[in-house]
């Protein structure tokens, strides 16, 4: 499997769906698939950098290997994933947070791209704060983490969400929302915890954190953050035709809260994104049969 990352370097879209198809062909012969089944091609997936995706696009990057295809995995950011795959430059995303976090997108791109289910229910976003503070609501907050919401990239739907909640709340006149990456977030959350201090962040579920914390979202009355989500898996108009068995298994795909987060707390305790993948596979035959089996009859 290959895995291809881009860093926010101010590319257009159009030129990075162009890196994109260059980088693809360049690594055509990297990787190892498996000859069981009469199947070929690369399937490239397209994901967002946050915990989630890089768990879900990694295992199913894994079963379509195993299956016989060529599987890539490239990091974009969210509307360049969506564009990829409305223009056919990315095969498939199991990376869509519907209706709230990716609804501008959905609105822009949706229509352009087959939209092949759910993969994973009950995903949750919100306002997350350590189980020992006194607040229960986002209407309790007053002084506390120096009035500022710690949040991940600008422009991510938590974030605006988090934006939104500023305008929502009076009390919430003077606060801030402070951006960084998910992985700066949860180091300060972190830090916050190892010395018992106050910090609110943009949170969401499937999560390690709260695996890992005693965490707990605080009540959104004002429906800032919108109700439960589902995140979905979209493929490129054509690869129903183009490989069959691919986008069979694609909308196979479906898996739980549970098992997403046992990969995404095995990759946050120091394992690559594609042996946890690989271990999560391996244990869960049963699981991964419910995608394949049958395919391709």
């Amino acid at each position: 499997m290959l895995t291809l990352t881009w860093k926010k370097l101010g590319l257009t879209v159009a030129s990075a769906s162009a890196l994109f198809l260059a980088a693809c062909s360049n690594d055509a012969d990297s990787g190892d698939s498996a000859d069981s089944n009469d199947v070929s091609g690369e399937v490239n997936l397209a994901y967002v950098a946050w915990d989630t995706e890089i768990a879900s696009t990694n295992v199913i990057a894994t079963v379509l290997e195993d299956y016989g295809f060529d599987a890539k995995t490239t990091q974009l950011d969210n509307a360049i994933m969506w564009e990829a795959v409305a223009n056919g430059d990315a095969d498939a995303m199991v990376a869509a947070w519907l209706p709230g976090t990716h609804g501008p997108q959905f609105e822009e791109y949706g229509d352009s791209m087959d939209h092949l289910g759910t993969n994973l229910e009950g995903a949750k976003i919100g306002l997350v704060v350590p189980e020992y503070m006194d607040a229960n609501s986002i209407a309790d907050l007053n002084d506390e983490a120096d009035q500022t919401i710690t949040g991940i990239e600008a422009g991510a739907g938590v974030v605006a969400a988090a934006e939104q909640s500023l305008e929502d709340y009076d009390n919430l006149a003077d606060w801030n929302v402070q951006t960084s990456s998910s992985g700066a977030m949860t180091t300060q959350l972190k830090q916050a915890i190892d010395n018992e201090e106050d910090i609110v962040i943009t949170g969401w579920s499937p999560h390690w954190m709260f695996q890992s914390y005693d965490l707990k979202y605080l009540e959104d009355p004002e429906g800032s953050f919108g109700d439960a989500e589902t995140i979905d898996t979209f493929a490129r108009e054509g690869l129903e035709e183009d490989m069959p068995e691919a986008y069979q298994i694609l909308e196979n795909f479906q898996w739980s809260t549970e098992d997403m987060e046992t990969v995404m707390l095995d990759i946050q305790e120091g394992t690559s994104p594609e042996d946890a993948a690989r271990a999560w596979v391996d244990d869960n035959e049963d699981k991964v049969a419910e995608w394949t089996n049958g395919v391709g009859e």
